[in-house]
């Protein structure tokens, strides 16, 4: 049986699900395949690197500096989070919590990032091998919400955040050979997206990428449209959707940390059903 498991991201509430990875920590729980989008790629990331708590502490002490996050960027570098001050000078060797890079690699888990081309609005799909040492574009890439931080570049290419081009990867996963499929997400399952601030970020990046921009008016219905999806593969017993009931007044950039800590907890608890998922 080959298991995958997928963190769709969603900005400061991802720490829902760095509660559920490190509860799959704690009971040794080991995936086939770990698909991340935005947020989610980190917490993934920190996981496969056995990396305990290491997501916690970006959520709830380094999100709270004006480096990490502030107008202050925004005026001076164009994008409200500071990407290289994230997965650069705090995540890299000598920096205040490296990743483990060598763990990650080691771990015999295949590892996909999901990013989206800005000129041509379509998921891309990266793997360990983007990833040299040091290096963590490819969580950059797919961290990078539109308006809030200006599109990566990489290689030829300039990105945006994953969840534009695939935010609900469950058909990626089957089509990689997962007989069950875990999928984290991190609003109530029964909660349909709305098209919300979508719509303003949409236009505001119309001129330069129409395509993107496309996309982006569209993430609503294509997540809604995902989640109904998971919900057919659910009560055929192929996958798990694991969220929480409640957002605890979460929004994609809260950093109240009363908040954080209960999202976190109801994380920690919601692993168990994975655990009794993969038991049967």
């Amino acid at each position: 049986m080959k298991t995958g498991i997928i963190d769709t991201g969603g900005g400061m509430r991802g720490i829902f699900a760095s509660g559920v990875l490190d509860g799959c920590m704690e009971k040794n729980m080991q995936f086939d395949l770990a698909i991340g989008i935005s947020a989610g790629s980190a917490n993934l990331a920190s996981f496969l690197a056995g990396q305990k708590q290491r997501n916690y502490r970006f959520y709830t002490e380094y999100a709270s500096r004006k480096e990490y996050m502030s107008f202050g960027n925004l005026l001076r570098k164009g994008s409200f989070i500071d990407m290289e001050y994230v997965y650069g000078t705090l995540s890299n060797s000598g920096g205040e919590n490296p990743l483990d890079y060598e763990a990650l690699m080691a771990n015999p888990t295949q590892y996909l990032v999901i990013a989206t081309d800005a000129k041509t609005g379509t998921p891309v799909y990266f793997d360990k091998s983007d990833i040299p040492k040091d290096d963590y574009s490819i969580f950059k890439a797919s961290s990078s919400i539109p308006v809030v931080c200006k599109p990566y570049p990489l290689g030829d290419a300039l990105y945006y955040d994953g969840a534009l081009g695939d935010p609900i990867p469950v058909e990626k996963a089957f089509s990689m050979g997962c007989d069950r499929v875990i999928l984290i997400l991190t609003k109530p399952k029964n909660v349909p997206r709305t098209p919300g601030k979508d719509t303003k970020l949409a236009v505001a990046i119309r001129r330069k990428y129409p395509k993107a921009s496309e996309q982006l008016s569209l993430r609503a219905q294509h997540y809604n449209e995902g989640v109904a999806r998971a919900k057919e593969y659910e009560s055929q017993g192929r996958l798990l959707i694991v969220a929480p009931d409640d957002l605890c007044g979460m929004d994609t950039l809260t950093r109240d940390r009363a908040a954080m800590d209960q999202m976190y907890q109801k994380g920690l608890a919601c692993s168990q059903q994975i655990q009794d998922f993969l038991s049967h």
